[in-house]
């Protein structure tokens, strides 16, 4: 295919929509919203259609239009690294994270999808698999739910297969001592429990709940400090129980920010979220990283964007099912994935990454090309 009729990248366009929350509002342990924005990057070229996707501000979708899609437009569909690297100049002046790196992502994401749409392939066969199913957990737990709607959605988990949940903490500490014992009644003995602070804990009070966590069998602390305190969270490792990992990294924008909570050793498993990190292209790169420090890592959030990357990616210990997330998914695309017995298995027989929008939401927004 290559040479002369090698297709280019010939459009690449974005959509910002914003969804309500199921449960509204909702709460984590340093944030309260009602509502998440989706944005839709579609590229198009060689008779074919890529989709890709961020959460973020509806800005980004000016991002995408503005400065990325003419730094990618007539590059070849098979050289995504080389438009990568030309987005990432494009929005040099913009800085290196925020919502450059959610544009950057979103597109990243459209452009490897177009590939394989233009090969003929899956994604998963186009990035190559390490396994064929992918492990997940089940997320969301938010301190806005009450005791009863909190114990509902993690045994809901559970019932599913499960064999890990996670729940939000950091907001109210005499409330979390009530929902860690509500959570356990709820998903039992033989589930592997994990918390989330969000970055709610300054250090001395971190290590406190650290250990509080573990006589409550907690396995996995996420973000109890800012990602932003390295040295923090490499001194809480350093102090935390035996049996509690320590995990952050959702924030990753790039290679350097993954660098510095790797060589710190901060953290027992690095977070990775592929509509952040710089899409599909930053995801391998940064998990590549990970596996030279032998830190594995876990995929955060848009369960469905993340399946072939995770599929293909050596370190990875699971993928987050992460309630808001697959709500939206199932609203946006037509057959989304679904985990079965607690893993969700990998599908070969379609080009890309496999997703479609759905037909009413196709509808919604516009004449788009056929998927």
């Amino acid at each position: 295919m290559r040479g002369a009729s090698t297709p280019t990248v010939e459009r690449v366009s974005a959509t910002a929509l914003t969804f309500p929350t199921t449960d509204r509002p909702e709460q984590d342990g340093t944030l309260t919203w009602s509502s998440t924005t989706v944005v839709l990057v579609d590229a198009f070229g060689g008779g074919h259609h890529g989709l890709g996707w961020t959460y973020s501000a509806g800005a980004t979708a000016s991002l995408v239009e503005e400065h990325l899609a003419p730094a990618v437009v007539g590059s070849s569909v098979l050289d995504v690294r080389r438009s990568t690297t030309a987005m990432e100049l494009a929005v040099r002046n913009l800085g290196p994270g925020g919502l450059a790196a959610h544009a950057r992502s979103a597109v990243d994401v459209a452009l490897w999808d177009l590939k394989a749409r233009v090969l003929g392939v899956s994604l998963v066969d186009l990035l190559g698999a390490t396994r064929d199913r992918v492990p997940a957990y089940g997320s969301g737990g938010f301190t806005s739910l009450d005791d009863h709607r909190l114990a509902e959605q993690l045994r809901g988990w559970v019932d599913a297969g499960f064999a890990q949940v996670k729940l939000k903490v950091g907001r109210d500490p005499r409330a979390d001592r009530r929902r860690l014992a509500v959570a356990r009644d709820a998903v039992g003995p033989d589930t592997a429990l994990y918390v989330d602070a969000n970055g709610g804990y300054q250090r001395a009070e971190a290590l406190a709940w650290a250990e509080r966590f573990a006589e409550a069998g907690v396995t996995w602390l996420e973000e109890p400090l800012s990602s932003r305190d390295v040295d923090g969270l490499r001194w809480l490792r350093d102090r935390a129980p035996g049996g509690l990992s320590v995990a952050a990294g959702e924030y990753v924008a790039n290679l350097a920010d993954a660098r510095r909570l790797l060589a710190a050793g901060a953290v027992d498993v690095l977070q990775l979220d592929a509509t952040r990190c710089g899409g599909i292209t930053g995801f391998l790169d940064a998990e590549a990283l990970a596996r030279g420090h032998e830190v594995p890592v876990s995929a955060h959030c848009a369960p469905a964007l993340h399946l072939a990357v995770a599929a293909a990616a050596p370190s990875l210990v699971h993928v987050e099912w992460f309630h808001d997330h697959v709500q939206i998914e199932r609203q946006l695309f037509d057959a989304p994935p679904e985990p079965v017995d607690g893993a969700v298995p990998i599908d070969r027989g379609r080009p890309g990454h496999g997703l479609s929008l759905r037909p009413a939401m196709a509808e919604r927004l516009g004449t788009r090309a056929a998927s």
